[in-house]
C-alpha cells in the first residue's frame, strides 16, 4: 500500500498524517495514531471494546517474527478485506480505531507513576554524592597546595 493509496482509502474518514514507520505507514489523526500499513495489511487499533468487532469478522491480531519467538500485538488488529470496499463503513471502523486509541492515551496518563518518582528520586540523590565526591577531592588538593 502506498501513501496516495491510504489518503484516498481513508478519504470518508477526515484528514489523516500518514508519516513512513519501519516498512509500511502510520496513520494519525489530531495527533493520535490509530493505525498502520505494512505491506499488504492494514491493521487498526483495538482494545477490549472493538475486539470482539474484530472478531467477529475472522480479523486476526499483528504479529511479527523475532529470531527467538512469534510476538502477537493484541492492541492492533488487521483490518477486515471488505472493507476496503466500502468506504463510508471503513470510516465509520476508522473511528472506533481513533476512540480505542484515545482510550488507550488516558488509560496510560491516568496511571501512577510512583516509579518513575522513585527513579528521579534516586538520581538525585545519586548526582548529590557524586558532587559532595567530587567537592571533597577538589578540597583536598586545596589543602594540600596551601600547605606547601
Amino acid at each position: 500500500m502506498d501513501r496516495e493509496f491510504l489518503l484516498d482509502l481513508f478519504s470518508d474518514f477526515g484528514p489523516i498524517s500518514i508519516r513512513p514507520m519501519f516498512s509500511g505507514f502510520g496513520i494519525s489523526a489530531d495527533g493520535t495514531n490509530f493505525a498502520f500499513s505494512l505491506r499488504a495489511g492494514l491493521y487498526f487499533r483495538a482494545d477490549e471494546q472493538t475486539i470482539p468487532q474484530f472478531e467477529s469478522e475472522g480479523s486476526r491480531p499483528f504479529e511479527y517474527q523475532t529470531r527467538a519467538k512469534t510476538v502477537t500485538m493484541n492492541s492492533y488488529w488487521q483490518l477486515p478485506a471488505r472493507l476496503f470496499d466500502d468506504s463510508e463503513e471503513l470510516a465509520e471502523w476508522a473511528r472506533t480505531a481513533l476512540a480505542a486509541a484515545r482510550r488507550a492515551t488516558l488509560k496510560k496518563r491516568s496511571k501512577p507513576r510512583s516509579t518513575t518518582k522513585k527513579a528521579a528520586s534516586t538520581s538525585a540523590a545519586r548526582k548529590k554524592k557524586v558532587k559532595k565526591r567530587a567537592g571533597q577531592k577538589v578540597g583536598k588538593a586545596k589543602r594540600a597546595h596551601r600547605s606547601r
